[in-house]
């Protein structure tokens, strides 16, 4: 049975992730609303979206390695805070360079929330099945934030105003402080000792900010001199970080995590599935909603349900069930195996009615989905350290991120070139068979159990 600091902190956890993961898609049904109000142009308008994936995905693994350094729940208090008061700033922005800003500001303190809302439970509970339940919970919220935040945003666009979609932030952000105090004073955080590496952090900001900017502009028809200059950056300054890492003592990512096999081939599955399921999934659908049956934004948010509800019924009540009988990589084999068919039934129905051409085969793949997040998240934090709970939780974070934005940019390119959005769901197919071969690639021992990760009690 959790006790009280427990489940305080798996609250915690999923109030923060919640906010985090809905900001990434919230604003983007309120874009044109947005554009008009504060007089933006095109360009401006998307890096309103923009702005906020190049804070969130360039500082993620440096704010994961100061949930290690400073204290988890002292963290997340500080760092909800900023994302909050950048909420307030960007609610209220009457310019569009302002609200360019905040959503930036808003995205480095995502970059800080996020880890730490994941190390917060990798701390608090031990590993076993009251582990498996609150990852569970956690992996749910994550999975449903695209829809959700596609459903609020229709919603509070539509009803009230575009601003709304970061107000609400304010009431939820408000409850995780309070939250995150009161576990500091019950001395839930376990500091580590070292400092982070200065140079490090600049090196790994600059060069995944880059990138993802090179990779967000990649699905468009012509390649800027801008886009490719970044990509060139971003390689560039990606090799001297791996130069720069082999020589510091204060690594962003421990040796420990490098050198174990289950951790890196589970957060290669991770990106695989990140390709799918971090972006590209959703926003597919919705330009399939929006052009294919013309619905109007509160419709296609609505139209997310059945998608959405599967994935946490799923997510929630089977594979919790399943990982007590089950090894985690037989789950992320399986759970595959099913969304596969799903995603090619998408690509290969692309006219008819909606039940045939997009719920029928959503409903599989959310099946799918349900069953590979959560036995992830267990393999690639398995026997982690707790003074290297961050660093793992970071690079977790990270391959979701760049896995998203790495299948996005890839599904659109194929999109414009065939004129036809059926090629990005066999992206999308092909990134999630792929996990197969990951999860066949996983050591485990007799039991069937990866090496590193101690067996569920079985029941």
């Amino acid at each position: 049975m959790p006790s009280p600091s427990q489940r305080l902190a798996l609250c915690a956890s999923c109030l923060a992730q919640l906010i985090v993961v809905l900001d990434v898609s919230v604003v983007n049904v309120a874009l044109p609303s947005i554009q008009v109000d504060l007089g933006l142009g095109r360009v401006s308008a998307s890096w309103v979206a923009m702005a906020y994936s190049l804070g969130f995905a360039g500082l993620l693994l440096v704010g994961a390695r100061l949930a290690d350094v400073v204290g988890v729940a002292r963290l997340l208090a500080w760092s909800v805070f900023a994302f909050a008061l950048a909420s307030l700033v960007g609610g209220l922005a009457t310019e569009g360079w302002v609200l360019i800003s905040a959503r930036a500001a808003q995205g480095i303190a995502a970059a800080a929330v996020s880890p730490a809302t994941f190390t917060l439970l990798t701390i608090t509970y031990s590993q076993g099945t009251e582990r498996t339940r609150a990852i569970a919970i956690w992996t749910a919220v994550s999975l449903a934030g695209g829809g959700l935040g596609n459903i609020a945003s229709g919603i509070l666009t539509e009803f009230i105003s575009w601003r709304a979609t970061l107000l609400i932030n304010l009431p939820i952000g408000a409850g995780v402080i309070i939250s995150a105090f009161v576990l500091h004073r019950r001395a839930v955080d376990r500091r580590a000792s070292g400092r982070i590496d200065l140079i490090g952090a600049i090196l790994t900001s600059a060069a995944f900010a880059c990138a993802t900017y090179a990779l967000s502009v990649a699905g468009e028809p012509t390649l800027s001199a801008a886009a490719i200059a970044a990509g060139s950056v971003a390689v560039v300054l990606f090799v001297l970080l791996v130069m720069q890492q082999r020589r510091t003592l204060e690594k962003l990512v421990p040796d420990d995590l490098v050198g174990d096999r289950v951790i890196v081939l589970g957060n290669i599955a991770t990106a695989l599935t990140g390709a799918c399921f971090q972006i590209a999934l959703w926003y597919f659908l919705t330009y399939r909603f929006q052009t294919r049956f013309d619905f109007s934004p509160t419709q296609a948010g609505v139209a997310f349900v059945p998608l959405t509800v599967i994935m946490l019924v799923v997510n929630l009540w089977v594979t919790p069930r399943l990982m007590k009988r089950r090894a985690p990589r037989s789950l992320v084999a399986a759970g595959a195996a099913i969304a596969v068919p799903g995603l090619i039934w998408l690509a290969a129905f692309d006219e008819g009615a909606l039940a045939i051409t997009v719920l029928v085969p959503t409903v599989v793949v959310g099946i799918g989905g349900g069953l590979v997040n959560t036995p992830l998240a267990t393999l690639v934090t398995a026997g982690v350290r707790p003074e290297h709970a961050g660093a793992a939780s970071g690079l977790m974070n990270t391959a979701k991120q760049f896995g998203g934005a790495i299948g996005v940019a890839v599904a659109s390119a194929g999109t414009v070139i065939t004129g036809a959005d059926r090629i990005a769901f066999l992206v999308m197919a092909v990134a999630v068979l792929a996990v197969l071969a990951m999860a066949a690639a996983i050591k485990v021992d007799r039991d069937g159990f990866p090496r590193e990760t101690t067996p569920p009690a079985k029941t």
